[in-house]
Protein backbone atom coordinates (compact mmCIF):
# COMPACT_ATOMS: atom_id res chain seq x y z
CA UNK A 1 0.00 0.00 0.00
CA UNK A 2 3.29 1.99 1.34
CA UNK A 3 4.47 1.89 -2.54
CA UNK A 4 1.13 2.65 -4.64
CA UNK A 5 0.76 5.60 -2.51
CA UNK A 6 4.51 6.90 -3.34
CA UNK A 7 3.66 6.28 -6.83
CA UNK A 8 0.92 8.19 -6.61
CA UNK A 9 2.50 11.36 -4.78
CA UNK A 10 5.00 10.79 -7.34
CA UNK A 11 2.38 11.44 -10.10
CA UNK A 12 1.55 14.28 -8.06
CA UNK A 13 4.46 15.87 -8.09
CA UNK A 14 5.45 15.12 -11.92
CA UNK A 15 1.78 17.00 -13.19
CA UNK A 16 3.10 20.25 -10.35
CA UNK A 17 6.16 20.62 -12.41
CA UNK A 18 5.81 19.34 -16.02
CA UNK A 19 8.04 21.12 -17.67
CA UNK A 20 11.23 20.52 -15.26
CA UNK A 21 9.77 16.71 -15.24
CA UNK A 22 9.85 16.87 -19.22
CA UNK A 23 13.25 18.45 -20.08
CA UNK A 24 14.94 15.78 -16.62
CA UNK A 25 12.93 12.65 -19.02
CA UNK A 26 14.44 13.83 -22.12
CA UNK A 27 17.67 12.14 -21.72
CA UNK A 28 15.96 9.44 -21.14
CA UNK A 29 13.73 9.33 -23.76
CA UNK A 30 16.42 10.19 -26.46
CA UNK A 31 18.56 7.27 -25.03
CA UNK A 32 16.04 4.44 -24.95
CA UNK A 33 14.41 5.66 -28.46
CA UNK A 34 18.05 5.38 -30.03
CA UNK A 35 18.53 2.12 -28.49
CA UNK A 36 14.60 0.90 -29.34
CA UNK A 37 15.05 2.18 -32.94
CA UNK A 38 18.20 0.64 -33.45
CA UNK A 39 17.51 -2.70 -32.18
CA UNK A 40 14.16 -2.61 -33.65
CA UNK A 41 15.76 -1.51 -37.27
CA UNK A 42 18.52 -4.32 -36.90
CA UNK A 43 16.36 -7.24 -36.11
CA UNK A 44 13.97 -5.73 -39.06
CA UNK A 45 17.16 -5.74 -41.40
CA UNK A 46 18.25 -9.46 -40.04
CA UNK A 47 14.54 -10.66 -40.08
CA UNK A 48 14.33 -10.01 -43.89
CA UNK A 49 17.39 -10.79 -45.18
CA UNK A 50 17.38 -14.16 -43.14
CA UNK A 51 14.02 -14.93 -44.35
CA UNK A 52 15.09 -14.09 -48.10
CA UNK A 53 18.05 -15.74 -47.82
CA UNK A 54 16.50 -18.88 -46.17
CA UNK A 55 13.80 -18.80 -49.41
CA UNK A 56 16.99 -19.42 -51.53
CA UNK A 57 16.95 -23.00 -49.63
CA UNK A 58 18.47 -22.80 -45.97
CA UNK A 59 19.41 -26.18 -46.25
CA UNK A 60 20.82 -26.19 -49.41
CA UNK A 61 24.28 -26.88 -49.95
CA UNK A 62 26.39 -24.81 -53.39
CA UNK A 63 29.19 -27.22 -54.52
CA UNK A 64 31.68 -25.56 -56.76
CA UNK A 65 35.28 -26.17 -57.77
CA UNK A 66 37.87 -23.92 -56.64
CA UNK A 67 41.83 -23.91 -57.01
CA UNK A 68 43.95 -26.22 -54.69
CA UNK A 69 46.53 -23.88 -53.10
CA UNK A 70 50.11 -24.02 -53.98
CA UNK A 71 51.72 -25.01 -50.38
CA UNK A 72 50.58 -25.73 -47.01
CA UNK A 73 52.83 -24.96 -43.69
CA UNK A 74 52.28 -26.46 -40.12
CA UNK A 75 53.44 -23.85 -37.41
CA UNK A 76 54.81 -24.95 -33.95
CA UNK A 77 51.14 -25.18 -32.17
CA UNK A 78 49.68 -27.64 -35.20
CA UNK A 79 48.01 -25.38 -36.82
CA UNK A 80 48.36 -25.10 -40.71
CA UNK A 81 48.08 -22.30 -43.27
CA UNK A 82 48.06 -22.66 -47.16
CA UNK A 83 49.79 -20.28 -49.02
CA UNK A 84 48.47 -19.35 -52.92
CA UNK A 85 46.03 -20.52 -55.14
CA UNK A 86 47.09 -22.63 -58.19
CA UNK A 87 46.06 -19.53 -60.93
CA UNK A 88 45.47 -22.36 -63.62
CA UNK A 89 42.73 -22.72 -66.96
CA UNK A 90 39.89 -24.64 -65.93
CA UNK A 91 39.83 -27.90 -69.08
CA UNK A 92 37.43 -30.11 -69.64
CA UNK A 93 38.69 -33.08 -66.94
CA UNK A 94 38.42 -30.37 -64.46
CA UNK A 95 34.85 -29.57 -64.63
CA UNK A 96 32.08 -32.10 -62.38
CA UNK A 97 30.44 -34.31 -64.63
CA UNK A 98 26.74 -35.76 -65.24
CA UNK A 99 28.03 -39.17 -63.83
CA UNK A 100 29.54 -37.32 -60.96
CA UNK A 101 26.49 -36.58 -60.12
CA UNK A 102 24.54 -39.17 -60.70
CA UNK A 103 27.06 -41.15 -58.26
CA UNK A 104 26.92 -38.62 -55.71
CA UNK A 105 22.82 -39.02 -55.31
CA UNK A 106 23.18 -42.85 -55.30
CA UNK A 107 25.64 -43.00 -52.96
CA UNK A 108 23.92 -40.36 -50.38
CA UNK A 109 20.80 -40.98 -51.85
CA UNK A 110 18.91 -40.54 -48.61
CA UNK A 111 20.57 -37.09 -48.35
CA UNK A 112 19.91 -35.92 -51.86
CA UNK A 113 17.25 -35.16 -53.49
CA UNK A 114 18.22 -33.58 -56.34
CA UNK A 115 20.61 -31.03 -58.54
CA UNK A 116 19.73 -27.58 -59.07
CA UNK A 117 21.94 -26.81 -62.33
CA UNK A 118 22.56 -23.25 -64.00
CA UNK A 119 24.62 -22.57 -66.93
CA UNK A 120 25.15 -18.47 -66.98
CA UNK A 121 25.47 -16.56 -70.22
CA UNK A 122 26.25 -13.30 -68.90
CA UNK A 123 24.36 -9.65 -69.41
CA UNK A 124 22.95 -8.53 -72.31
CA UNK A 125 20.78 -6.38 -73.78
CA UNK A 126 17.18 -7.30 -75.33
CA UNK A 127 15.86 -5.72 -78.79
CA UNK A 128 12.72 -5.27 -80.39
CA UNK A 129 12.75 -2.69 -82.90
CA UNK A 130 13.39 0.87 -80.36
CA UNK A 131 12.64 -0.73 -77.50
CA UNK A 132 15.08 -2.50 -74.72
CA UNK A 133 15.41 -4.40 -71.71
CA UNK A 134 18.82 -5.77 -69.75
CA UNK A 135 18.88 -8.91 -68.75
CA UNK A 136 20.86 -11.53 -67.04
CA UNK A 137 20.36 -14.91 -69.41
CA UNK A 138 20.69 -18.12 -67.09
CA UNK A 139 19.86 -21.37 -68.22
CA UNK A 140 17.88 -23.33 -65.06
CA UNK A 141 16.96 -26.96 -64.89
CA UNK A 142 13.50 -27.92 -63.72
CA UNK A 143 14.70 -27.97 -60.19
CA UNK A 144 16.21 -24.45 -59.96
CA UNK A 145 12.94 -23.15 -61.28
CA UNK A 146 11.04 -24.44 -58.70
CA UNK A 147 13.44 -23.30 -56.17
CA UNK A 148 13.03 -19.58 -57.38
CA UNK A 149 9.54 -19.96 -57.01
CA UNK A 150 8.39 -17.61 -59.26
CA UNK A 151 4.83 -15.84 -59.96
CA UNK A 152 3.72 -16.60 -63.19
CA UNK A 153 1.89 -14.00 -64.48
CA UNK A 154 0.69 -15.14 -68.49
CA UNK A 155 2.23 -18.19 -70.37
CA UNK A 156 3.94 -21.17 -68.99
CA UNK A 157 6.93 -22.46 -67.32
CA UNK A 158 10.12 -23.95 -68.75
CA UNK A 159 8.71 -27.95 -69.69
CA UNK A 160 10.62 -30.68 -69.58
CA UNK A 161 10.72 -30.83 -73.72
CA UNK A 162 12.19 -27.56 -73.90
CA UNK A 163 14.90 -29.07 -71.42
CA UNK A 164 14.96 -32.36 -73.85
CA UNK A 165 14.76 -30.65 -77.30
CA UNK A 166 17.44 -27.33 -76.04
CA UNK A 167 14.47 -25.09 -77.25
CA UNK A 168 15.43 -21.43 -77.97
CA UNK A 169 12.42 -20.32 -75.43
CA UNK A 170 13.10 -18.18 -72.48
CA UNK A 171 10.68 -16.89 -69.71
CA UNK A 172 11.06 -13.22 -69.37
CA UNK A 173 10.27 -10.67 -66.06
CA UNK A 174 7.14 -8.56 -66.47
CA UNK A 175 9.72 -5.42 -66.15
CA UNK A 176 11.25 -6.43 -69.47
CA UNK A 177 7.45 -6.63 -70.70
CA UNK A 178 6.52 -3.22 -69.52
CA UNK A 179 9.95 -1.68 -71.75
CA UNK A 180 9.42 -3.48 -75.35
CA UNK A 181 5.51 -4.77 -75.46
CA UNK A 182 4.09 -1.86 -73.27
CA UNK A 183 3.11 -3.97 -70.50
CA UNK A 184 0.66 -6.46 -72.14
CA UNK A 185 2.22 -9.82 -70.80
CA UNK A 186 -0.51 -12.07 -72.07
CA UNK A 187 0.69 -10.03 -75.59
CA UNK A 188 4.37 -10.76 -75.53
CA UNK A 189 3.76 -14.93 -74.94
CA UNK A 190 4.76 -16.23 -78.08
CA UNK A 191 7.04 -12.83 -79.32
CA UNK A 192 10.60 -13.41 -80.30
CA UNK A 193 13.25 -11.27 -78.74
CA UNK A 194 16.69 -10.62 -79.87
CA UNK A 195 19.09 -9.96 -77.37
CA UNK A 196 22.82 -9.00 -77.62
CA UNK A 197 25.57 -10.69 -75.76
CA UNK A 198 29.35 -9.73 -76.95
CA UNK A 199 28.55 -8.31 -80.64
CA UNK A 200 26.11 -11.41 -81.58
CA UNK A 201 22.42 -11.69 -81.32
CA UNK A 202 20.60 -14.52 -80.46
CA UNK A 203 16.84 -14.98 -80.89
CA UNK A 204 14.29 -16.50 -78.20
CA UNK A 205 10.59 -17.34 -78.17
CA UNK A 206 8.79 -16.20 -74.73
CA UNK A 207 6.86 -18.90 -73.12
CA UNK A 208 5.90 -17.13 -69.89
CA UNK A 209 6.23 -14.00 -67.83
CA UNK A 210 7.21 -14.33 -64.42
CA UNK A 211 6.47 -11.41 -61.54
CA UNK A 212 10.17 -9.39 -61.38
CA UNK A 213 10.43 -9.06 -57.61
CA UNK A 214 13.52 -7.17 -55.61
CA UNK A 215 15.91 -8.96 -53.82
CA UNK A 216 15.71 -8.21 -49.97
CA UNK A 217 19.12 -8.66 -49.70
CA UNK A 218 20.29 -5.40 -51.66
CA UNK A 219 19.03 -2.18 -52.85
CA UNK A 220 18.86 -1.08 -56.41
CA UNK A 221 19.29 2.34 -57.44
CA UNK A 222 18.77 1.84 -61.57
CA UNK A 223 15.38 2.94 -62.63
CA UNK A 224 12.41 0.78 -63.47
CA UNK A 225 13.45 1.20 -67.11
CA UNK A 226 17.44 0.51 -66.76
CA UNK A 227 16.81 -2.35 -64.62
CA UNK A 228 18.90 -6.03 -65.14
CA UNK A 229 16.35 -8.49 -64.75
CA UNK A 230 17.13 -12.51 -65.08
CA UNK A 231 15.87 -14.09 -68.29
CA UNK A 232 15.40 -17.89 -68.13
CA UNK A 233 16.70 -20.22 -70.39
CA UNK A 234 16.44 -24.26 -70.76
CA UNK A 235 19.75 -25.79 -69.07
CA UNK A 236 20.80 -27.24 -72.09
CA UNK A 237 20.03 -24.59 -74.18
CA UNK A 238 22.17 -21.99 -72.45
CA UNK A 239 24.83 -24.93 -72.65
CA UNK A 240 24.75 -25.11 -76.40
CA UNK A 241 24.89 -21.63 -76.83
CA UNK A 242 28.01 -21.78 -74.47
CA UNK A 243 29.56 -24.54 -76.60
CA UNK A 244 30.02 -26.04 -72.82
CA UNK A 245 30.46 -29.90 -73.15
CA UNK A 246 32.21 -30.44 -70.08
CA UNK A 247 29.97 -30.36 -67.29
CA UNK A 248 29.54 -27.86 -64.75
CA UNK A 249 32.10 -25.61 -62.44
CA UNK A 250 29.03 -24.94 -59.68
CA UNK A 251 26.10 -26.48 -58.59
CA UNK A 252 23.20 -26.47 -55.72
CA UNK A 253 22.42 -30.15 -53.76
CA UNK A 254 18.63 -30.24 -52.82
CA UNK A 255 18.67 -32.08 -49.80
CA UNK A 256 16.15 -34.48 -47.87
CA UNK A 257 14.28 -32.26 -44.98
CA UNK A 258 15.83 -33.29 -41.54
CA UNK A 259 19.08 -33.58 -43.10
CA UNK A 260 21.74 -31.04 -41.41
CA UNK A 261 23.04 -29.08 -44.96
CA UNK A 262 26.32 -27.55 -42.59
CA UNK A 263 27.47 -31.59 -41.55
CA UNK A 264 26.52 -32.48 -44.55
CA UNK A 265 29.02 -30.11 -46.68
CA UNK A 266 32.05 -31.76 -45.43
CA UNK A 267 30.54 -34.78 -46.10
CA UNK A 268 30.51 -33.67 -49.52
CA UNK A 269 33.48 -32.32 -50.04
CA UNK A 270 35.43 -35.30 -48.88
CA UNK A 271 33.74 -38.15 -50.73
CA UNK A 272 34.38 -35.93 -53.86
CA UNK A 273 37.77 -34.73 -53.23
CA UNK A 274 38.63 -38.42 -52.84
CA UNK A 275 36.72 -40.11 -55.71
CA UNK A 276 37.41 -37.27 -58.47
CA UNK A 277 39.90 -34.98 -57.39
CA UNK A 278 42.90 -36.13 -55.30
CA UNK A 279 45.16 -36.83 -58.40
CA UNK A 280 44.16 -33.22 -59.89
CA UNK A 281 46.68 -30.73 -59.12
CA UNK A 282 44.83 -27.31 -59.77
CA UNK A 283 41.28 -27.67 -58.29
CA UNK A 284 39.31 -29.68 -55.75
CA UNK A 285 35.61 -29.08 -54.43
CA UNK A 286 34.56 -26.49 -52.01
CA UNK A 287 30.50 -26.87 -50.23
CA UNK A 288 29.09 -24.21 -48.42
CA UNK A 289 25.72 -24.40 -47.11
CA UNK A 290 23.02 -21.54 -46.90
CA UNK A 291 22.07 -22.61 -43.38
CA UNK A 292 25.77 -21.27 -42.44
CA UNK A 293 25.57 -18.44 -44.08
CA UNK A 294 22.10 -17.51 -42.54
CA UNK A 295 23.60 -18.37 -39.22
CA UNK A 296 26.48 -16.23 -39.88
CA UNK A 297 24.39 -13.17 -41.48
CA UNK A 298 22.04 -13.21 -38.16
CA UNK A 299 24.80 -13.44 -35.95
CA UNK A 300 27.06 -10.44 -37.82
CA UNK A 301 23.91 -8.29 -38.18
CA UNK A 302 23.33 -8.46 -33.91
CA UNK A 303 26.60 -8.11 -33.34
CA UNK A 304 26.33 -4.54 -35.32
CA UNK A 305 23.24 -3.74 -33.92
CA UNK A 306 24.10 -4.55 -30.24
CA UNK A 307 27.45 -2.10 -30.76
CA UNK A 308 25.55 0.35 -32.43
CA UNK A 309 23.03 0.51 -29.33
CA UNK A 310 25.10 0.19 -26.53
CA UNK A 311 26.70 3.18 -28.49
CA UNK A 312 23.60 5.18 -28.38
CA UNK A 313 22.91 3.72 -24.84
CA UNK A 314 25.24 6.44 -23.25
CA UNK A 315 22.74 9.21 -23.73
CA UNK A 316 21.13 7.02 -20.89
CA UNK A 317 23.89 7.47 -18.71
CA UNK A 318 23.23 11.61 -19.43
CA UNK A 319 19.67 10.77 -18.65
CA UNK A 320 20.54 9.25 -15.21
CA UNK A 321 22.57 12.18 -14.07
CA UNK A 322 19.87 14.32 -14.74
CA UNK A 323 17.19 12.32 -12.81
CA UNK A 324 20.28 12.66 -9.76
CA UNK A 325 20.27 16.48 -10.08
CA UNK A 326 16.40 16.93 -10.40
CA UNK A 327 16.03 14.39 -7.24
CA UNK A 328 18.35 16.95 -5.44
CA UNK A 329 16.68 20.10 -6.11
CA UNK A 330 13.46 18.13 -5.31
CA UNK A 331 15.09 17.85 -1.78
CA UNK A 332 16.40 21.07 -1.26
CA UNK A 333 12.89 22.22 -1.99
CA UNK A 334 10.85 20.10 0.03
CA UNK A 335 13.40 20.19 2.75
CA UNK A 336 10.27 21.19 5.19
CA UNK A 337 7.93 18.20 3.75
CA UNK A 338 10.85 15.59 5.31
CA UNK A 339 11.09 17.40 8.31
CA UNK A 340 7.47 17.27 8.80
CA UNK A 341 7.16 13.54 7.92
CA UNK A 342 9.66 12.75 10.02
CA UNK A 343 8.59 14.66 13.04
CA UNK A 344 5.38 12.72 12.52
CA UNK A 345 7.45 9.00 12.53
CA UNK A 346 7.80 8.77 9.37
CA UNK A 347 10.85 6.54 9.17
CA UNK A 348 14.26 6.91 7.11
CA UNK A 349 13.04 3.58 5.29
CA UNK A 350 9.76 5.17 4.01
CA UNK A 351 11.54 8.73 3.43
CA UNK A 352 13.91 6.62 1.53
CA UNK A 353 11.71 4.71 -0.55
CA UNK A 354 9.31 7.48 -1.65
CA UNK A 355 12.36 9.50 -3.21
CA UNK A 356 13.14 6.09 -4.82
CA UNK A 357 9.81 5.59 -6.70
CA UNK A 358 10.00 9.30 -7.57
CA UNK A 359 13.19 8.65 -9.44
CA UNK A 360 11.50 5.14 -10.73
CA UNK A 361 8.40 6.59 -11.99
CA UNK A 362 10.48 9.47 -13.79
CA UNK A 363 12.49 6.94 -15.80
CA UNK A 364 9.54 4.57 -16.51
CA UNK A 365 7.60 7.40 -17.94
CA UNK A 366 10.44 8.24 -19.87
CA UNK A 367 11.26 5.34 -20.68
CA UNK A 368 7.24 4.53 -22.11
CA UNK A 369 7.96 7.68 -24.09
CA UNK A 370 11.10 6.48 -26.02
CA UNK A 371 9.88 2.69 -26.25
CA UNK A 372 6.86 4.59 -28.38
CA UNK A 373 9.16 7.04 -29.98
CA UNK A 374 12.03 4.73 -30.90
CA UNK A 375 9.32 2.19 -32.36
CA UNK A 376 7.94 5.24 -34.29
CA UNK A 377 11.26 6.20 -35.98
CA UNK A 378 12.03 2.44 -36.66
CA UNK A 379 8.58 1.75 -38.21
CA UNK A 380 8.92 4.93 -40.48
CA UNK A 381 12.86 3.66 -41.38
CA UNK A 382 11.91 0.27 -42.67
CA UNK A 383 9.16 1.36 -44.40
CA UNK A 384 11.44 3.81 -46.28
CA UNK A 385 13.94 1.00 -47.04
CA UNK A 386 11.03 -1.24 -48.00
CA UNK A 387 11.80 -3.63 -45.11
CA UNK A 388 8.63 -5.56 -42.43
CA UNK A 389 9.03 -3.70 -39.28
CA UNK A 390 10.05 -5.97 -36.42
CA UNK A 391 9.99 -5.03 -33.15
CA UNK A 392 12.76 -5.56 -30.71
CA UNK A 393 11.51 -7.34 -27.92
CA UNK A 394 14.78 -7.78 -26.49
CA UNK A 395 15.38 -3.88 -26.72
CA UNK A 396 11.82 -3.14 -25.24
CA UNK A 397 12.83 -5.20 -22.11
CA UNK A 398 16.38 -4.40 -21.65
CA UNK A 399 15.29 -0.64 -22.35
CA UNK A 400 12.39 -0.77 -19.53
CA UNK A 401 14.86 -2.59 -17.29
CA UNK A 402 17.55 -0.37 -17.49
CA UNK A 403 14.98 2.44 -16.74
CA UNK A 404 14.10 0.89 -13.62
CA UNK A 405 17.91 0.87 -12.84
CA UNK A 406 18.57 4.18 -13.32
CA UNK A 407 15.74 5.42 -11.38
CA UNK A 408 17.47 3.04 -8.74
CA UNK A 409 21.04 4.00 -8.91
CA UNK A 410 20.81 7.67 -9.63
CA UNK A 411 17.76 8.08 -7.28
CA UNK A 412 18.87 6.18 -4.25
CA UNK A 413 22.17 9.27 -3.09
CA UNK A 414 19.10 11.54 -3.17
CA UNK A 415 17.00 9.71 -1.64
CA UNK A 416 19.66 8.36 0.99
CA UNK A 417 20.49 12.25 1.97
CA UNK A 418 16.59 13.11 2.58
CA UNK A 419 16.12 9.86 4.85
CA UNK A 420 19.14 11.23 6.95
CA UNK A 421 18.65 14.68 7.10
CA UNK A 422 17.83 15.91 10.45
CA UNK A 423 13.45 16.62 11.50
CA UNK A 424 14.72 19.61 13.41
CA UNK A 425 17.12 21.31 11.25
CA UNK A 426 14.67 20.29 8.46
CA UNK A 427 11.75 22.24 10.19
CA UNK A 428 14.09 25.48 10.47
CA UNK A 429 14.85 25.38 6.97
CA UNK A 430 14.03 28.43 4.72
Amino acid sequence: MLIWENILLALSGLRANKMRSLLTMLGIIIGIASVIAIMTLGDSISSSVTDSMSAMGANNITVGLQQKSTSTTTTGSGMTFSFGPRMTQMSEEDYVTEEMLEDLQTRYQEAVSGYSLTENIGSGTAQKGASYAYVNAVGVNKENLEEADLTLLAGRELSERDQQEARKVAMVSDLLVNNMFGGDNLGAVGQTVDVLFDSRYYTYTIVGVYEYEQSAMGFSTASEEDTETSLYLPLQAAKNQNHNTSGYSQFTILTMPGVSATDFCTTVETYMNNRYYSDNDSFEIGAMSMESVVESMTEMLSTVSLAIAAIAGISLLVGGIGVMNIMLVSITERTREIGTRKALGATNGSIRLQFIMEAIVLCLIGGALGILLGIGIAAVATDLMGYAVSPSINGIVISVSFSVFIGVFFGYYPANKAAKLNPIEALRYE
